[in-house]
């Protein structure tokens, strides 16, 4: 599984996606925050588009796209619903009823796929080209800053 996953607490499911909010030409996808972003490690490329009230992000890409005990692309190996298990990393969306809180900021929940659980998240703005993603257990937080790289 990626380190990406277990530094940011991310990878899994998110609630459906309202398809007005994430037509093209929909104001709502002039938004600063929506495009690709890489992640502090490098890992993973998110594609982050408005979705209804809020905001979702997907894993479109992997630094390490096969998992090489496998050779097969990776998956959500570590969920405990065997359902789940099999799906590919690439195509999950990260962000779970994440909703605006501020004019550059959102939380909601995270999905952590090294234990198949969710956990309180806040993602924020710090200027057109940085991101900041936390993740939480109880008191303990963690988090690292994205980069823009696209459209």
């Amino acid at each position: 599984m990626p380190l990406f996953v277990t530094r940011i607490l991310t990878a899994g499911l998110a609630s459906l996606v309202v398809a007005a909010g994430s037509l093209p030409g929909n104001a709502q996808d002039n938004s600063p925050v929506t495009g690709i972003w890489l992640t502090e490690k490098g890992d993973a490329r998110i594609r982050i588009t408005t979705c209804g009230a809020g905001i979702c992000g997907k894993v479109i890409a992997l630094r390490e796209p096969i998992d090489p005990d496998t050779g097969k692309p990776a998956t959500d190996n570590k969920n405990p619903n065997p359902a789940l298990a099999q799906r590919p990393v690439i195509g999950l969306n990260l962000f779970n009823d994440m909703r605006a809180t501020g004019p550059a900021s959102w939380a909601g929940r995270i999905y952590n796929a090294d234990d198949g659980q969710f956990y309180a998240s806040k993602v924020m703005l710090q200027g057109p080209a940085r991101l900041r993603v936390e993740g939480c257990v109880g008191a303990l937080c963690g988090g690292e800053t994205w980069s823009k790289v696209g459209n």
